[in-house]
């Protein structure tokens, strides 16, 4: 990833999630491209309570029911405290909104996870909560959105993989 993104040219900050995988891809950037980490906290994954670490096999065996109901609705949380979609997609919004301001007309390469990613390319379309369930992210992919002046946004890329090949 970091020699796809150096070869771009086009990275000028870098911000990640607090989360340790995050960090240290972050660090592997960074170092490529000669640029600092900046840590936001509203970038890190959603909570999923007591269904961290389990495969989704193991949440349908073990929370059948509760899963149906977090699959009907953004706005159910997992299981054992952890964070409803619609949750996420207020604090995403949050760390965007600020992230735009403090990077306005700048490229900034976000190192995250999957349903932050989702997140933003959702808000950028206009895209229902749903859209959610409806979207695959690849580990190391890359995914583009870009953010206007005038509040517009547009996707420009989503699960690019041609530079693990």
């Amino acid at each position: 990833v970091a020699a796809a993104l150096a070869a771009r040219g086009t990275i000028q900050a870098i911000v990640t999630s607090p989360l340790r995988r995050c960090r240290e891809t972050a660090d592997a950037v960074a170092r490529r491209l000669g640029l600092d980490v900046r840590v936001e906290e509203g970038l890190r994954e959603t909570d999923f309570g007591a269904w961290e670490g389990l495969t989704f096999a193991e949440v349908k065996e073990r929370h059948p029911d509760d899963l149906e109901a977090w699959l009907a609705s953004t706005k159910v949380a997992p299981t054992g405290g952890g964070e409803s979609f619609a949750t996420v997609t207020r604090r995403v919004a949050l760390a965007r909104d600020k992230l735009i301001a403090r990077y306005t007309g700048r490229t900034v390469l976000l190192v995250t996870h999957v349903t932050p990613i989702k997140t933003l390319v959702r808000l950028a379309l206009g895209a229902p909560p749903e859209t959610l369930f409806r979207m695959e992210l690849s580990a190391a992919s890359l995914s583009a959105v870009a953010y206007y002046a005038d509040g517009n946004a547009s996707l420009r890329l989503l699960n690019e993989t041609a530079h693990l090949r």
